[in-house]
């Protein structure tokens, strides 16, 4: 595996998707916590950490379902996406192409995992507007660094999203795009070096 150069490293460590910071108006410093320890641990909320969130404000309790059907079904919904981007961008991953070597590709389908991961938590938080603004810039600045293939990168969040309503009840769907357009729109505004 390729050594990462410290600059990638201290990248990384600051490149955090989610926020927390604006939930305070709709959720109790105990729910946002069980959502930070989430976060901090990068994995998906189990059905305990639901539970405690639906007990706690029931405001978004017909969304929790959905968070726990896209958890379960997220290896899934990633090898979906994956196969979306592998059939638009064949030659990606082989030498010369944007996720080559093996290790970058991989890289690639973690961070599929990730995003599915941060609109799940979303979802469960009712909140679409979910992102940190300044882990967006470190996760920018990652890719530019890494010279990660956006165009790819935004195909597979398209794909993440596409994969993942058509596994949704069709009542639901036009309520859980804000949560995928949210990431979307936020991904399409970093820049290629």
């Amino acid at each position: 595996m390729t050594q990462l150069s410290e600059t990638v490293k201290e990248l990384i460590a600051k490149a955090r998707i989610i926020s927390f910071a604006e939930w305070d108006k709709s959720h109790s410093k105990a729910e946002i916590a069980i959502f930070q320890a989430a976060d901090d641990a990068f994995r998906y909320l189990s059905d305990e950490d639901l539970l405690q969130i639906q007990t706690k404000s029931s405001d978004n309790s017909e969304l929790i379902p959905v968070a726990v059907l896209l958890r379960d079904r997220a290896a899934e919904i990633v090898d979906e996406a994956r196969e979306q981007v592998l059939t638009t961008y064949p030659k990606i991953i082989q030498p010369g192409g944007g996720l080559y070597p093996p290790e970058r590709a991989q890289a690639c389908w973690r961070d599929f995992w990730h995003f599915l991961r941060c609109i799940t938590y979303g979802i469960a938080g009712g909140h679409a507007d979910y992102t940190n603004p300044t882990g967006l810039h470190y996760m920018n600045l990652l890719y530019q660094e890494l010279q990660v293939p956006l165009d790819a990168m935004l195909l597979g969040l398209k794909s993440i999203k596409a994969a993942s309503l058509k596994r949704c009840p069709a009542n639901q769907q036009e309520i859980l795009n804000p949560y995928f357009d949210h990431l979307i729109t936020q991904l399409a505004t970093f820049q290629v070096r």
